[in-house]
């Protein structure tokens, strides 16, 4: 009797087709109808919407300009949010352009630039852009991106720039240093005539970067050269204040530190090599992220030389980091392996896809593990002699993730001035003591 009933249960209870379609159809509706449901309570978040450790989770499913914020953020920017509180403030700006000239220049001469894959490197480069179209198809599209990067950045034929780095630790704000960075470009030149140092053709561009402020340091600094030549290594020379004597510094300086800040040669604006120095560099894909484009420095020159002189910086809670208005723009993000002598064993960038300009960087140590983030920040300047629109450098950050230490760079400054190109070699270094 009672196998009977439950022999007689368990036929009752065998589904059949027409049930087993019927519960596919409630579960398809069910992840519909939540679909929808979720999709309901998103929304268009408005300008000036501040992206916080407070409300990320709350807004990740929202959209800016019609961009879900979940896919505006890479994963380093999210953990920079969550685990330093970064905030990045919602803005629609102004759709950053490239000077009339530069296009035309792009035009004139891109048509002559050959990629050579077997040694990754360019030729019949002069100005504007060297590749306007890249197939994300294309094998070496990465180093094309770079290349476009290194030759086509778009800052002038001459820049000057008052550079004020602040450093942080865990404690909060440590000190303030000022510094005078100065570079002529050799290539690239849309003012000044086709090269500023015609009897040195391989040349690439020559950089000045002194200290100004403190008075202990005043007079310390560099002069590089950079030659667009494949494996000639940069020639680099320093003024020694204690030597009062200018020094010549080995041909891998490349790679070293600088000044003590959180940063090496090659991170000044994010990559600062050959590209071809690199093993590889490899087009992981396309995507939009949250940007600063225009960029409008605060100073409160009262302050100076305490954390309070530019509002920007938020290093008062330990916590350091650097708030400016961002919006979406589109980027190419390359990965980079650099030779084994360098420091890093990666390195991962973000490059805008119609400015060149690289907006994010992260360095990973020689064990994979993610070591420093960096932050460059822009604005439209207008060359003082020239008249011609740059996208130019003004603000970044680098962050040392391990040590916890930050440092910051505000660069208020001007393009095109017209420099002194015959004076300026390593002995120029002895002009700033």
């Amino acid at each position: 009797m009672n196998n009977s009933i439950i022999h007689v249960s368990a036929k009752k209870m065998r589904p059949t087709m027409h049930t087993i379609t019927l519960r596919k159809a409630v579960t398809s509706m069910a992840v519909i109808l939540l679909s929808l449901s979720a999709s309901s309570f998103a929304a268009e978040l408005p300008e000036g919407t501040v992206i916080s450790k407070s409300n990320l989770d709350k807004v990740r499913n929202d959209t800016f300009m019609g961009h879900k914020i979940g896919d505006l953020l890479t994963e380093k920017m999210e953990w920079m949010v969550r685990n330093y509180d970064k905030k990045f403030p919602l803005v629609k700006s102004k759709e950053p352009t490239l000077d009339p000239k530069y296009v035309e220049a792009t035009k004139k001469y891109s048509g002559q630039v050959k990629f050579d894959p077997q040694t990754r490197e360019v030729t019949g480069y002069v100005a504007g852009k060297p590749f306007p179209n890249i197939d994300p198809a294309d094998p070496f599209a990465g180093d094309k991106v770079i290349w476009n990067y290194y030759y086509g950045a778009s800052t002038g034929s001459d820049l000057n720039q008052d550079v004020h780095f602040v450093t942080a630790n865990k404690n909060g704000y440590e000190a303030t240093q000022f510094y005078a960075y100065q570079r002529i470009y050799n290539r690239g030149r849309l003012w000044g005539g086709e090269m500023a140092f015609p009897s040195e053709q391989d040349v690439l561009h020559k950089t000045a970067l002194v200290a100004r402020a403190p008075q202990d340091l005043k007079g310390v600094g560099t002069m590089t050269v950079q030659y667009d030549v494949a494996g000639k290594l940069d020639d680099q020379w320093a003024y020694i204040k204690s030597a009062r004597r200018i020094r010549r510094l080995s041909g891998n300086a490349w790679m070293d530190n600088v000044a003590g800040f959180d940063f090496i040669n090659d991170d000044i604006n994010i990559w600062n090599s050959r590209p071809s120095r690199y093993k590889s560099a490899k087009l992981l894909g396309k995507r939009w992220i949250l940007a600063a484009v225009d960029v409008e420095l605060k100073r409160v020159k009262d302050k100076a030389g305490t954390a309070e002189e530019w509002p920007h910086l938020n290093i008062s809670q330990g916590y350091a980091t650097s708030t400016h208005n961002v919006t979406p723009r589109e980027v190419w993000v390359v990965e980079g392996t650099p030779p084994p002598e360098h420091p890093y064993s990666k390195k991962v960038v973000y490059a805008d896809v119609a400015t060149n300009a690289i907006y994010l960087g992260e360095a990973y140590d020689k064990k994979g593990e993610f070591w420093r983030w960096m932050q460059y920040n822009f604005q439209t300047r207008t060359g003082v002699k020239s008249g011609i629109r740059y996208i130019s450098v003004v603000s970044g950050e680098y962050l040392d993730v391990k040590s916890g230490h930050s440092t910051f760079h505000t660069d208020p400054g001007v393009n095109d001035t017209g420099m002194n190109a015959t004076k300026f070699n390593a002995e120029i270094l002895e002009s700033f003591q």
